[in-house]
């Protein structure tokens, strides 16, 4: 559940229990089983860093002066418990809130009660308490955003005037009993979602005829959607995204003509997408996507005007883009990448006014690239890598999409560079794996808006040039497995933005490392830092124990002689250290191969000699292979005699 909804319902909840209070100063007092429920769930409660039950004292009336409870002024009962986490104080101010204990069964006997909002306290602990079931008058439950576990108690059949139930974000585990939404016909809104909930969805979910929300988000539902949930004619949106969930979509989902949003990404569903599914008016947004749906997107079906996402990537979907894709003239997101799609991309795909990104990517699409998309003047994201569209030259009408903003169009039969890309304003830019060649031109240095640029797997074959040090907003550079040559001064000298990204392995650039690489300005805030596989020579440089932000190293291939600088452990944010391949001696620093997030190491095939130093992470015995003079776990013991 959003937090924007899930808050405003609080402000709600929390304003009526409010006007709850003022009306019964002057009523009956708090009776006597409600506030010994109340203090002993406050008896449960082991810490209150907020004091938001400070109020809740045995000398006072639980109905005028307790924070968070508001009665009935007619009977002294409790009908509203509201202690949210997170909530809007009478100043305005928001208040973020935590209660640290377990929720005491006691709360069972609030048998009036209608409101329980207990929601966002992050460290309510252990079970739901069963006796929650007895509630009967109970319309909103909100135990969302806690650290509870344990299953959903059968119990909760008896709650047949809820109207909603948020158990979201917790530890919830195994399945749903199918009665136990039998009779909850009342019910509007059922967010179980972030939690470790398995087995099938009950299919009594399709006797919730009032359901207008369902979010089952992020659990380890299994077996296939129940069809009965095409009986759900006031549903506006579903999420039963990333479950395992198998089988097809039901043809029922077609049916539910209230329905705004849908989101089955992330499961293993089968066969094709309901032909009525496309055609539902009401219809903003559709997520299909990562699952392993086939079939075709039949022209007919296509007629969603008010469609704004449309995710239908990652699946086996096949034949040809339809020309009624062109109306759906509201759409902003298209995702139908890596699917089995041929053919051409159709031109209608021009006349969608809105649309922000448009991905097509790793399908079987033929060029040209039809010009009609030069009408998109709203396109952000243009991403058509992969494809066999055998461009040759960019057509130059792209030069015109001045909103574009990311251009991928990787391994689409690129042979040359054109210079008006540098008029383009683009911040991403991916032309890699393509028949790019010769020399990198000196006008890539006046691409100063540029943040990621890959040009990897390609054919260029000079040195950088020196301009290259202009593109100061360069933070992800790619230039992998190329034939450059020279030094990389050009690359580490650039003012600017650093570098969080720099991969310019499998090429031929001359070393040794520059020894200071470690104080250099376009180094602080690296993460990846791979250099492999290039003729250096030299010794790893102590600095780069300086370059804090440093999660990856890898210099394998690299010719480097001399010893494993200890100062690397300096570097504490390391997770991989890849040295292989090499001409390094002596020993392993202990401090190094003990780093606290160290998860990959190979020093494998070098000359390193000692005993290896006891260790933490998993490391096998293949990463320290080929040292004659290593020995000690996770290699034979050494020779001690």
């Amino acid at each position: 559940m959003a937090f924007i909804e899930i808050t405003s319902l609080s402000i709600f909840i929390c304003f009526a229990t409010i006007y709850l209070q003022q009306t019964t100063a002057e009523a009956l007092s708090c009776h006597e089983t409600d506030k010994a429920a109340l203090l002993d769930f406050k008896s449960k409660i082991t810490k209150d860093s907020s004091r938001i039950l400070s109020t809740w004292d045995q000398s006072t009336d639980c109905c005028t002066h307790w924070d968070g409870v508001a009665c009935d002024p007619s009977t002294g009962r409790v009908v509203n418990l509201t202690r949210p986490g997170v909530f809007t104080g009478p100043d305005d101010t928001p208040w973020d809130t935590m209660l640290y204990g377990t929720i005491s069964p006691s709360l069972g006997n609030l048998e009036f009660l209608r409101v329980l909002h207990l929601g966002d306290q992050k460290f309510l602990t252990g079970s739901i308490p069963s006796e929650l079931g007895n509630l009967s008058h109970l319309t909103d439950l909100f135990l969302y955003h806690n650290s509870l576990n344990g299953t959903i108690p059968a119990s909760f059949q008896n709650l047949r005037k809820l109207s909603r139930l948020l158990l979201g974000e917790n530890r919830l585990s195994g399945s749903v009993p199918d009665f136990v939404f039998q009779d909850m016909s009342s019910l509007t809104l059922l967010d179980l979602s972030e939690n470790q909930l398995s087995g099938e969805i009950p299919s009594s979910v399709g006797k919730l005829v009032s359901l207008q929300r369902l979010d089952l988000l992020a659990n380890n539902f299994s077996g296939s959607i129940p069809s009965t949930i095409g009986a759900l004619k006031d549903l506006v949106d579903i999420n039963l995204s990333d479950n395992q969930l198998s089988g097809i979509i039901p043809v029922s989902m077609g049916e539910m003509a209230k329905l705004s949003g849908l989101d089955l990404s992330r499961n293993r569903l089968t066969g094709s997408i309901p032909s009525s599914l496309l055609k539902l008016n009401s219809l903003s947004v559709c997520k299909l996507s990562d699952n392993k749906l086939t079939g075709s997107i039949p022209s007919s079906s296509i007629s969603s005007t008010g469609l704004y996402k449309l995710y239908l990537d990652n699946n086996m979907l096949t034949g040809e883009l339809p020309d009624s894709i062109g109306n759906l003239t509201n759409l902003y997101w298209l995702l139908l990448s890596n699917n089995r799609f041929t053919g051409k991309i159709p031109s209608s795909i021009g006349n969608l006014k809105n649309l922000g990104s448009l991905q097509l990517a790793r399908n079987g699409l033929s060029g040209p690239i039809p010009p009609q998309l030069v009408k998109l003047k709203s396109l952000q994201l243009l991403d058509l890598s992969f494809n066999p569209l055998n461009l040759v030259k960019l057509p130059t009408w792209l030069s015109k999409m001045t909103s574009l903003f990311r251009l991928y169009l990787a391994g689409t039969g690129l042979s040359e560079l054109p210079e008006w890309l540098t008029t383009m304003g683009l911040a991403y830019l991916d032309l890699s794996s393509n028949a790019l060649a010769g020399e990198l031109p000196r006008w890539i240095g006046n691409m100063p808006r540029l943040y990621s640029l890959n040009l990897s797997n390609s054919g260029f074959h000079s040195a950088i040039p020196v301009e290259f040090k202009n593109l100061a907003g360069v933070q992800e550079l790619y230039l992998h497995s190329n034939n450059f040559t020279g030094g990389l001064d050009s690359i580490f000298a650039k003012p600017g933005r650093q570098y969080v990204i720099l991969d310019v392995s499998d090429n031929m650039f001359a070393g040794p490392i520059d020894e200071n690489i470690g104080d250099l300005n376009a180094m602080q805030r690296i993460q990846t830092l791979i250099l492999s596989n290039n003729p250096f020579g030299g010794s790893i440089p102590k600095s780069l124990g300086k370059l804090t932000y440093l999660e990856t190293l890898k210099l394998e291939k690299n010719g480097l002689m001399g010893a494993i600088p200890s100062e690397l452990s300096n570097a504490t944010f390391l997770k991989s250290i890849m040295l292989s391949n090499n001409n390094l001696a002596g020993g392993i620093p202990s401090s190094v191969v003990n780093l606290k997030w160290l998860q990959e190491f190979d020093v494998s095939h070098n000359m390193l000699t000692g005993e290896i130093p006891p260790h933490s992470a998993t490391i096998p015995a293949g990463s320290f292979e080929g040292n004659s003079g290593l020995c000690g776990s996770p290699l034979p013991p050494c020779n001690t005699a």
